[in-house]
């Protein structure tokens, strides 16, 4: 869905609910989307509509990960939206490169 007149999708997630259900994500992307293990990316500012697409690739079995799918398998479509919005909703703070 386009808002109008914005031409940016209007997405449908309540960050609060995200937080709760990002409980059970944390022990490998961090409550804070930092990923705690090497092979869970970060999650903290990502697109909301990327986290949207990714959680629904996973449920449908589109993107295979034997972790990811058995976690999205339980998700329902409002969960994908709730946890897109925590997730997106993260401000992250970029450091400067060491020299």
């Amino acid at each position: 869905m386009i808002a109008a007149g914005t031409g940016s999708p209007v997405l449908a997630g309540d960050a609060k609910a995200g937080r709760t259900k990002a409980l059970a994500c944390q022990a490998c992307h961090g409550l804070d989307g930092l990923s705690k293990v090497p092979d869970a990316p970060n999650l903290a500012g990502q697109v909301e509509g990327y986290l949207v697409t990714q959680l629904r690739a996973f449920k449908s079995g589109a993107r295979k990960s034997e972790a990811m799918s058995l976690v999205a398998a339980t998700l329902s479509e409002q969960d994908i939206d709730n946890l897109a919005a925590y997730y997106a909703a993260i401000e992250v703070q970029l450091g400067r490169v060491p020299e």
